[in-house]
This record gives structure tokens, C-alpha cells and sequence, in this order.
């Protein structure tokens, strides 16, 4: 039966790492990378549980111009009713064991890195998760929590030690650890002992379940559970479903039942049972030893298959089972025994040749030669088991020329091994981790934000503070919000970036309301951003006249709404000043000038069409009108794409700027210059002065190049050089390309940080973008986007958070339901942006029920519903 065995094993391997896993009865993985080359001097701990007994180890790795272990150890007991008992009483029992070890080697003062083999089915997340128990290991509340969480709480606990667990390992992988210290080749790790386990080193391309596609990585298979899904019904017998249906996890690990030395004597005994009952053996007469369960051992099994003494051993152990067998009876038991140990070994060698066999089409070699380290009680102290194993791989794996090594010292060495890998990546880990400290703020340091947030605000409102304050809280002369009253055609501009957009919107109102919408966009081409004011509204004339044409209503003279996303200090609804150009617009003799009145001058100019231009608007107030169209309680406004800027709707009587106290008037916030006067200078970091100070505009609109898309790229940038500069990323080598401003846009950061994009991908972009990257770096960079976009997006939702509790207190409400409307690239784009904001408002706004609405129609649409709402009001007037 070893054939069709093999290729259901090598089926089921491939399966489970692919994410279907769940459907798979094997788990693949240990979390390991690729086996440690170097030789390294240091001193660790190891513990190694996973049996009736566990171990405490000190282990030095030196090196005099050779390998060199030393290793001294204690064997500690593990009580029975600490196995069943509560996981906190065995952790607590193993970290006590610890302190007695560490306090008679006089290593408890300092703090020890340690190495834990845990020789029980996990999921390697840094924190090895307990999947399930094993080998009669059933202690309450640890499945499916962190066992380096529960070691480090019982060290604690028990005091006066202090150890820094820098790795779990599967005890198979740690065999294979402990052998390829040795033998290079050494590429596969069996256990046969208590349970059975088998490691192999895999390419990492193979693996979707870890980010990565160079080099390979252990996997930890867990084949005790090959079949759990049905897949070994064939090759069951009714001893192997009694064995299960009296196991403490009926329906789990059943191949380990088939195999292992838990369950081989009992496997044994159940068949003796049945034969005696049958009248085969024994005359049909059975004591009451042989019919308790447990009392044949596998270590009996050994015994009565001895070369030379076996037969006499047999009759010994069944002697004391109070039995009274013939010679007959002790041959027949004899070849019991045989056949179901030789059973266990075809099984082990079938599932071994499957590892070998995908080794060997991984490498793409017609022979393999490779190593596997062998470990466990069944392979060591049974006479017959490894040469058995042995003698069928080979068959089964003709192609392979397998060396079997067995591990002399367990798999301590190879969990010490682990330890001195994981060792060295901590430096390395923590110089990453210092660099971006700085940028993970805490509940305290946004809150404090959230504080000087509405400090400033409220300066904006103010007449005396106004004209000092960082936030310039401008009014807009929009009063109201849709009411679904307005209706007609209306002419909407749109300008705020490199590209230019005209719009027909046509309002309907009555129980059938609707917005259509045509539109045109046309390009602003650098030479007219940056030439002379007249050469950018003669240019914006003429697109409008192109588009007049184009609807056929160049004859119609239409209310005009015209979204100008530049800061303006507005006195009246259709009269706003330019304060200044911001996203590299630099037009001359625009600032301090009427934008209105150069439009004007622009269509008479023209002379071609005339037009009724009732208002000039802030994108931030367009995308809330547009918002507030669907849903009346929208009275904020939020962009977050190329810049960043919010409005709301404040009470007239805190607009201490604009005369009146009668009702609320929209307020441009424009919170991008929040900071510039240094209240939040203790938030920025060196690489934001950085990049403050080679922008065009140095010392301005801070808190925008700490949230927006334009800056977010550049801040990385500066980063991934200071990483690389001291060593820690791309070898050390800087390229031509990361020394160019500029080269991570807003879609880079998005794509990188998408949890849909394997690292193949990531680096994909990387190397796009000239940064040839391992990787280990792309997984380095892929976590600087992301705590560079946190930020931002705390930052926003801190600034956020102050407007809307603004607004529940300037209401004298206990509770504040309001809706957002939002816009920008960063929101719209970046895959954790908007979650990380809206969770930031909730925890800094608890009083305040907000709902974000994404503006799909931008802020053209918005430009247009004020004209009308202004028209509206004008008309009522």
C-alpha cells in the first residue's frame, strides 16, 4: 500500500500551503527561514518541552577554528495532573523548574535569551499559537492563545529570573537544526517517538502563507494529522478505530496513531485481546492485565522483537501480564509485534519519500542527495525500526540518496541554533524599531493634538488672534445646505491640480430629485501654472468656451459655481482673495487678488459668452455640499489626497470675523497649516524637518506634509536612507533612483501596503521604481509605508475628532450624530487609511456617532448645489 500512500501525501503537502489549508489534514509551518550557515558565540537557554519529562538546557556556541557545542542540562518531571490541569499551573510549573536551573548556575541576574522547543502543533506568528494538544497533553485555556505570551506571565509571576524567549521551534524542526549543524546536507527532520512530526526546508515561493518568494523556509508539517480529513479511510483497520474512539481527541492525529510510539504497544495489546477472544492464543484465556489498557508498552514491543533474545522476552512480558503463553502463543505475539512496527515504519518511509520526492523536483535535479536528521524513541531504542525505514525510502525514493542522521543530543542544539539566528536579527530588529518609534503615537500624544487642534480653531474664529493663527478658519458665505428645493442648470469650475475640470449640472427637485452631470476636463500645462496670472484665466476662459461649444449653450447665461481649492479670504460669497498658491502653482500677480474678479476679466476678455458668476468655493466645502445633497446631516467636509483640508459648518455667532449671529455659515479650516506656529514641533520627527525643508514652501502647511499624499512618499524616501545609510536595508548600497525626490507616489504607498499583494509583487513595484530589493526588504519597506500612513491617518482623525466635539459642545448636545463627506486619493486609495481614521475618531470623539460618505462625484457637483442653495436663498430674499 506505500505507493498510493505516498502520492496522497505528497497531494495533501502541496495543498496545505496553498491557502486552503483548512481543508488539509497537514499544517504547514514552523516560521524558521533558511538554516543558520554562520558559527556564532553566545550562551542561550533552551527548553525543550514536549513529553512526560521536559528539559532545561545552557547551551554555548563557540568557535576555536571549529564548531563547538557545550551543553549542560536537567531533566525536570512533568506531573500528570499538571498535564490535564490548568495551562497556567504547567507554565508556572516550567518557570519555576527555570529559576531552579538557572539560580544553581548562578545565570539568574542577568537576562537570558532562551529557545523554546515546544513539541506540540502551532501557528508560527512570532508568538506561536497553540493549535491543539497532543501525546496526552490536555491543560485548560491554552489552545488558540500565545504560549510565549504564557511562559513570559509564569516567569514573571514566579520572579527573580528575567528571560527574552527569542524563538519557538517545533522539536522536529529543531532536530534537523541539531543535525545540520553538522551535516550541511541535513535538509529534513523526523520525529518517531512518543508522536511523530516531520520538517523539510521548502522554497519560500511556494509558501502563500508567509510574505516572501527568495530562498526557503523550514516548514513544520505536523503529519500526525494526515487523514483527519477521511483520506486513510483505505488503510484503517478496527484496531486503528478502536485505538481513536478511546484517545483523549477522537478523530485527530490519526495518522500518528497509526505510527507512534503513544499508541504501538496499546495497538499491539488490542490485537492480542481479539486473537485470545477468538481462541488463538493463550487457549482462549485472558487475564485481566491484558485487558487493561496501557499495560503493553512500546518499549515491551522492542523487547519482544530483539534479533537473539526476543522469544525469551516475549514469554518474560506476557508472563507478567499473568499469562501462561506457549511457545506457539510467543511466536504468534512475536510476529503481532512485526507486523504492526513494520507497519508503522512503511507508513513513515511513504510519507518520507513524498517530502523527498518535492525536495527533489523543487531543486530540479534528476538525484538528491540530502540528509535527514532522525530523532524519537520508536527510531532509537527499537532493534528493528530504522532499518526497516531505512531500506523502504529507498525504494520508494530511488532518486534520492538519503543519508540518515540521528540527533545525539535531541533537539536542544537545534532550538539553541534557532536562538542564535533569531539573536542576531534582534539588533537589527531593534535599530528598525528605534528609527520608527517616533512615529507610533499613543492615546496620550493624540489626545494632546485633538487639545491644541481646537486651541486653534478657536484662534481662527477670533478677530483679535485671527490674522496670527495657524488655522486660518475662513469663512465661506455658504450658509445652508441643500434642502432639495434647488433646481435649474448651473456651470461649475473645478480647480485645484494639473488638470482643469467644466461641468453642466442639472438639478431636478420634487420627489423625483436628481443631479445630472457633463463634464470636460483639460489640462493646465506647467508653462501656464507657473507663467503670469492673465496667461491662467485666459486659458481657464478658454476651456469654458470650448465646452459652451461643445453643450451648445454658449448663448445661455448661466450661474457659474467655481471650486478654487486654494486658501482664500472670502468677504462675500462670490468675492474671495488668494492668500496663497500651494501644490506648486506659482502663476504672478495673483496673490492678493480677487480670483472672482480675475475670472471676469478674463470672459470679457474673451467677449465670446457671458456668464452669472454667484460663488467661489473651497473643494472641501464642494465635496460637503455634494454629500449634504444625499444626506442632510452632512455638515462636514474632509479632503485627503494631494493636500489636506477640512470645513464645517460653525455658528455665526464664534465667527467673530463676519458679522451676524443668526444662524451657521461653513468654515474652511484649512488645518493644513496647523503646527506651523510649533505647538505640535515635539510630534515631528528628522525626517519631517527633512522634507519640510527641501519643500517650496519650508516652515508652511506642516501638519499637511505630516497627512497628505504629496509628502507621505517623501517621508518614506527619507527614511528608507537613513535605513540603508546605516546598513540596515538594500545591502547598504544607495541607488541613483533613492536619491531622487519624489519617486513614491500616493498609488506606491497604496499597492505596497495592500494585504492583497504577495512581497513577489511588493518588490515588483520596488524594482519598478529602481530599488532592487531582497526579501527581507521588502517586508522592512512595506512596514515603513505603514507606520508613515498610520500616522497620517491618526493625525487627521485626531484633527477630526477636535472639529466634531467642537460642534456637539457649540450645540449643548450629550450625544452628536453627524456624517462626513469625504474626498482624496489617500482616503479613496490607501487600503488601511480610512479604517485607522474613523477608529481614531471613535476613541478620541466617544460622545459623537460619525459616519463617513465618500464623495463620488467630487467637488464640481458641490460647486454647483451652492450656486444653487445661494440662489435659492438670494431668490426667498
Amino acid at each position: 500500500h506505500q505507493f498510493p500512500l505516498i502520492n496522497k501525501y505528497h497531494g495533501q503537502s502541496c495543498e496545505a500551503l496553498h491557502h486552503n489549508r483548512s481543508q488539509s489534514g497537514v499544517d504547514n509551518r514552523s516560521g524558521k527561514k533558511e538554516k543558520n550557515k554562520q558559527k556564532k558565540t553566545s550562551e542561550f537557554l533552551a527548553l525543550d518541552l514536549g513529553g512526560s519529562k521536559f528539559k532545561v538546557l545552557q547551551v554555548k556556541v563557540s568557535e576555536d577554528g571549529k564548531q563547538n557545542v557545550e551543553m549542560d542540562s536537567q531533566v525536570y518531571p512533568m506531573p500528570e495532573e499538571i498535564m490535564s490541569g490548568k495551562g497556567s499551573d504547567l507554565f508556572l510549573h516550567v518557570a519555576e523548574c527555570l529559576k531552579d536551573f538557572m539560580q544553581k548556575r548562578q545565570i539568574h541576574k542577568k537576562q537570558q535569551p532562551l529557545g523554546f522547543t515546544f513539541a506540540f502543533p502551532c501557528r508560527q506568528n512570532n508568538l506561536g499559537e497553540l493549535i491543539s494538544w497532543t501525546k496526552n497533553y490536555k491543560a485548560r485555556g491554552v489552545q488558540g492563545t500565545s504560549v510565549v505570551d504564557a511562559l513570559q506571565k509564569a516567569v514573571q509571576n514566579v520572579g527573580g529570573i528575567d528571560v527574552d524567549v527569542l524563538a519557538v521551534v517545533n522539536d522536529t524542526v529543531a532536530t534537523m537544526m541539531t543535525c545540520g549543524y553538522d551535516d550541511q546536507y541535513c535538509e529534513v527532520g523526523v520525529i518517531v517517538g512518543t508522536g511523530t512530526n516531520a520538517c523539510y526546508m521548502e522554497e519560500l515561493r511556494h509558501i502563500d502563507l508567509v510574505e516572501g518568494d527568495e530562498g526557503r523556509m523550514c516548514i513544520n508539517t505536523e503529519w500526525g494529522a494526515f487523514g483527519d480529513d477521511g483520506s486513510l479511510e483505505d488503510f484503517c483497520t478496527e484496531f486503528d478505530r478502536d485505538i481513536d474512539l478511546a484517545s483523549i481527541n477522537p478523530g485527530k492525529q490519526l495518522f500518528e496513531k497509526m505510527i507512534s510510539g503513544l499508541y504501538m504497544g496499546e495497538l499491539v495489546r488490542i490485537i492480542l485481546v481479539k486473537m485470545a477472544k477468538k481462541g488463538l492464543l493463550f487457549k482462549g484465556m485472558m487475564s485481566d492485565s491484558l485487558r487493561t489498557k496501557g499495560k503493553l508498552k512500546t518499549a515491551d514491543v522492542a523487547e519482544m522483537e530483539k534479533y537473539k533474545e526476543g522469544l525469551s522476552n516475549t514469554k518474560q512480558i506476557l508472563t507478567k501480564l499473568d499469562l501462561d503463553p506457549s511457545e506457539d502463543d510467543c511466536i504468534a505475539v512475536q510476529h503481532v509485534c512485526t507486523i504492526v512496527s513494520f507497519r508503522s515504519a512503511n507508513l513513515c518511509a511513504a510519507a518520507l519519500a513524498a517530502i523527498l520526492t518535492r525536495i527533489r523536483e523543487n531543486k530540479k535535479v534528476k538525484r538528491l542527495r540530502t540528509t535527514v536528521g532522525m530523532d524519537g524513541t520508536v527510531y532509537k531504542t527499537h532493534p528493528q525500526f530504522a532499518k526497516r525505514l531505512h531500506k523502504v525510502v529507498r525504494r520508494l525514493a530511488p532518486d534520492c540518496d538519503v543519508r540518515f542522521l540521528l540527533s545525539e543530543s535531541g533537539s536542544a542544539k537545534g532550538a539553541a541554533m534557532v536562538t542564535a539566528v533569531a539573536y542576531r536579527l534582534v539588533s537589527k530588529r531593534l535599530a528598525i524599531d528605534e528609527t520608527l518609534a517616533p512615529f507610533k503615537l499613543n492615546q496620550q500624544q493624540l489626545q494632546m493634538v485633538k487639545q491644541k487642534m481646537r486651541v486653534e480653531l478657536e484662534c481662527g474664529l477670533k478677530k483679535d488672534t485671527h490674522y496670527t493663527a495657524s488655522v486660518k478658519m475662513l469663512p465661506s458665505y455658504v450658509r445652508g445646505t441643500p434642502d432639495g428645493t434647488e433646481r435649474g442648470n448651473f456651470l461649475a469650475l473645478d480647480l485645484g491640480g494639473t488638470n482643469f475640470r467644466v461641468l453642466v449640472v442639472k438639478i431636478r427637485s420634487g420627489l423625483r430629485k436628481s443631479v445630472r452631470m457633463y463634464n470636460k476636463i483639460y489640462a493646465i500645462p506647467l508653462e501656464i501654472m507657473q507663467g503670469t496670472g492673465e496667461e491662467l484665466f485666459d486659458h481657464i476662459v478658454q476651456c469654458i468656451s470650448d465646452f459652451l461649444d461643445y453643450m451648445g449653450m454658449k448663448n445661455t447665461r448661466l450661474p457659474l459655481g467655481f471650486t478654487f481649492s486654494f486658501p482664500c479670504r472670502q468677504t462675500g460669497i462670490d468675492k474671495g482673495t488668494l492668500i496663497s498658491w500651494t501644490k506648486g502653482f506659482k502663476a504672478t500677480d495673483c496673490e492678493g487678488q480677487d480670483v472672482v474678479d480675475m475670472l471676469r476679466e478674463g470672459i470679457k476678455r474673451r467677449n465670446e459668452f457671458d456668464l452669472d458668476i454667484v460663488a467661489v468655493v473651497n473643494d472641501t466645502v464642494g465635496t460637503m455640499m455634494t454629500c449634504a445633497y444625499e444626506d442632510p446631516k452632512c455638515e462636514i467636509g474632509l479632503i485627503v489626497g494631494t493636500g489636506s483640508n477640512a470645513c464645517y459648518m460653525e455658528e455665526m455667532k464664534n465667527i467673530e470675523t463676519v458679522e451676524g449671529d443668526e444662524g451657521r455659515m461653513c468654515v474652511n479650516t484649512e488645518w493644513g497649516g496647523f503646527g506651523d506656529n510649533g505647538c505640535i514641533e515635539y510630534l515631528r520627527t528628522r525626517f519631517d524637518r527633512e522634507v519640510d525643508e527641501q519643500s517650496l514652501n519650508a516652515g508652511k502647511q506642516r501638519y499637511e506634509k505630516m497627512t497628505s499624499g504629496m509628502y507621505l512618499g517623501e517621508i518614506v524616501r527619507q527614511i528608507l536612507l537613513d535605513l540603508t545609510r546605516r546598513g540596515l536595508l538594500f545591502r547598504g548600497q544607495i541607488s541613483e533612483r533613492l536619491r531622487t525626490r519624489g519617486i513614491f507616489e500616493t498609488k506606491f504607498l497604496s499597492q505596497i501596503e495592500s494585504d492583497r499583494l504577495a512581497l513577489l509583487q511588493v518588490r515588483g513595484i520596488l524594482q519598478q521604481l529602481g530599488l532592487d530589493s531582497t526579501c527581507d526588504d521588502s517586508i522592512i519597506v512595506k512596514e515603513v509605508c505603514g507606520v508613515v500612513s498610520r500616522r497620517a491617518a491618526q493625525l487627521c482623525g485626531a484633527g477630526m475628532a477636535a472639529i466634531v466635539d467642537k460642534m456637539r459642545e457649540n450645540r449643548g448636545l450629550e450625544h452628536l450624530e453627524i456624517t462626513v463627506g469625504v474626498d482624496g486619493t489617500l482616503y479613496k486609495l490607501h487600503p488601511h487609511f480610512s479604517r485607522i481614521l474613523k477608529e481614531t475618531v471613535r476613541e478620541l470623539a466617544p460622545h459623537c456617532d460619525v459616519t463617513f460618505v465618500l464623495s463620488e462625484d467630487g467637488s464640481g457637483k458641490g460647486a454647483a448645489l451652492i450656486t444653487a442653495v445661494a440662489k435659492r436663498i438670494n431668490s426667498a430674499a
